[in-house]
C-alpha cells in the first residue's frame, strides 16, 4: 500500500514572500512525501516579484504560486493538513482557524525580506530568508515522523524554528 503524502501549510500574514518561499522549497525537496502549500491571514493578493525571480534563479518551482487566504484551507472540502508552520511572528500570534484533524504545528519565524523592498539590502534579505527556510526544511525532512509521538513531534518542530540558523552552515 502506498502511503499518502503529508500535507504541509506554511502561514504568514501577507502570503507574498516567506510562506511562498517555504512552499516552493518544500515542493522541490519533497520527493512525493509532502504536498506543500502556503496562505496568509491577510494576503496581499500578489506574490512579491523578487521572491518569484529568486525562486526561478534557484531553479525552484513557481507554477501555481499565488497569494491566498488561510480560509481556503479551513474549509470542509480542503485537504486534510498534517503540518502547519508559521513563518512570521504576526501569523503566530493571530487567532487561527480551527484546522480539521488537529495538524502538528511549529513556529519558524523569519524576518520579512519584503519589508526591505527597494533598498540595497533587499537581495541579501531574500537570500538569507531562503537560506534559513532551506535549513529548517532540511531538518524537518530528516525527522523520523513515523516514530515520534505527538508531543515529541511538537517539541521537535518548534526546536527546528528555535535553533540558531547559522549553526547548520
Amino acid at each position: 500500500m502506498t502511503e499518502r503524502a503529508y500535507n504541509v501549510l506554511f502561514l504568514c500574514t501577507g502570503n507574498s514572500a516567506r510562506s511562498i518561499l517555504a512552499e516552493s522549497i518544500l515542493r522541490h525537496w519533497a520527493n512525493g512525501r509532502f504536498a506543500a502549500c502556503s496562505a496568509g491571514s491577510h494576503p496581499k493578493g500578489a506574490v512579491h516579484p523578487y521572491a518569484l525571480d529568486l525562486l526561478r534563479s534557484l531553479k525552484l518551482p513557481t507554477a501555481g504560486l499565488r497569494s491566498k487566504s488561510w480560509d481556503e484551507f479551513a474549509r470542509e472540502a480542503a485537504p486534510r493538513l498534517d503540518f502547519i508552520f508559521t513563518v512570521c511572528d504576526n501569523a503566530a500570534g493571530e487567532v487561527c482557524p480551527i484546522w480539521p484533524g488537529h495538524p502538528a504545528s511549529g513556529h519558524w519565524g523569519v524576518a520579512d525580506p519584503g519589508g526591505m523592498e527597494g533598498t540595497p539590502g533587499e537581495t541579501a534579505a531574500f537570500d538569507e530568508t531562503v537560506s534559513k527556510l532551506r535549513r529548517r526544511i532540511e531538518k524537518f525532512l530528516a525527522l523520523p515522523l513515523t516514530t515520534l509521538d505527538a508531543s515529541a513531534l511538537k517539541r521537535r518542530l518548534n526546536e527546528i524554528g528555535e535553533a540558531a540558523d547559522d549553526a547548520g552552515r
